[in-house]
């Protein structure tokens, strides 16, 4: 009872948000049954727009799952686009240092990479959140816009592509080794092999926190770090680790989105949107939506994966913007926040029932023994 709860209030939580989008769409002037059809037309259409979704998702899956690490160890990254930034970084500084390294090492070595560089970014704030106590969400905030800078300033300067020096100065780094591409899966379509291992990624922390030692104390410390640490596990070492790990696929997410896009080099037009494509703010929401579960966060990644997707036929058909996705995005994140309360209500009156049952049972097998005992001890049932 209790799973399907938790799965029913989010879904609940989500169809609301998706009837006052259908009210947005009948505000504007057209057919929400058109523009649902739009949506699903432009997300699954044609195998090409599938994969297209699968790839759109990927990034909100990595950094989704992520999220999921630091909650279990009570902290919040908003940080995933400085993350992304920065695994996007330290990988394309790898590519482009060794490019002719056969592509059976160099695509491993970016994703390494990455999730260091990313790493490294949520590590900051994890060791400033558990040995000073600076609050998380302003040091990740913070460290989103130094990320951001950064980036502008690698790629108007040391990294910009030779051809852009004397140019249009374009922020964008050369285009990167053939042999730094993400595989493709099907061809004639852009469904690389990073799905599948962000798919593995979200199993791999599932193990990780429910299966071993490491996710133990992970989930210790951010249950309680006054019985965590009275157990000798080290809490500030523990929160840090959460952040470094959020952050690594974050990181890896960064990967992504430049050895799997068709240009295969690292472009912005001088904010975090412009590369990224806001996946460290929509891979929160999806990850929320997944109630903060590894595994869930899967298909949660897919839906919002279709919705930004879906958006751009919207707008092609009906000529609505496509900034109604990122409302709808907004919309889901409102309900399914506000919806913890009422499963907790929810929660606490199944608690309380069950409770109620088992008292109740308790008491009739009393009864019930103290009648047995009453007539074995009456005479007059005595077998003569």
């Amino acid at each position: 009872m209790k799973r399907l709860l938790g799965a029913s209030v989010p879904l609940g939580a989500a169809l609301l948000a998706f009837v006052l989008g259908s009210i947005m769409i009948l505000a504007l002037g057209e057919n929400p049954i058109s523009g649902a059809s739009a949506i699903f037309e432009g997300a699954f259409g044609t195998g090409d727009r599938f994969a297209v979704t699968a790839v759109r998702a990927t990034p909100l899956l990595l950094v989704g799952i992520g999220i999921t690490i630091a909650f279990r160890a009570s902290v919040i990254n908003i940080g995933g686009e400085g993350q992304i930034i920065a695994g996007a970084l330290l990988s394309t500084i790898v590519a482009l240092l060794v490019p002719d390294t056969p592509r059976i090492i160099l695509i491993p070595l970016v994703m390494v990479a990455g999730m260091i560089g990313g790493g490294i970014w949520g590590a900051i704030p994890g060791a400033l959140k558990a040995y000073a106590s600076v609050n998380e969400i302003l040091s990740t905030v913070m460290l989103n816009i130094v990320a951001v800078q950064l980036m502008n300033f690698l790629l108007r300067g040391p990294m910009i592509d030779p051809i852009e020096k004397n140019g249009s100065r374009i922020p964008q780094t050369e285009r990167l080794s053939d042999n730094a591409a993400m595989p493709t899966l099907v061809d004639g379509t852009r469904l690389h092999l990073g799905v599948v291992i962000a798919a593995l990624a979200a199993v791999a922390v599932y193990i990780i926190l429910w299966r071993t030692p490491l996710g133990f104390r992970l989930r210790a410390v951010g249950h309680n770090p006054d019985a965590a640490r009275a157990a000798g596990i080290s809490v500030e070492r523990n929160i840090t680790l959460a952040m470094a790990m959020s952050g690594a696929l974050s990181g890896l997410a960064g990967v992504m989105l430049v050895f799997g896009s068709e240009s295969l080099r690292l472009v912005t037009d001088g904010g975090a949107a412009g590369f990224t494509g806001s996946a460290g703010f929509n891979g929160i929401v999806a990850a929320l939506f997944g109630g903060l579960h590894p595994l869930w966060t899967i298909p949660s990644s897919f839906l919002f994966g279709a919705l930004l997707t879906g958006a751009t036929q919207l707008q092609r058909a009906l000529q609505i913007p496509a900034a109604l996705a990122v409302a709808l995005n907004g919309l889901i994140v409102l309900f399914v926040v506000s919806s913890d309360r009422l499963r907790g209500w929810l929660d606490g009156r199944l608690n309380q029932g069950a409770f109620d049952n088992e008292t109740a049972e308790l008491r009739e097998s009393r009864n019930n023994s103290t009648d047995q005992q009453s007539e074995a001890a009456d005479p007059h049932n005595a077998t003569p």
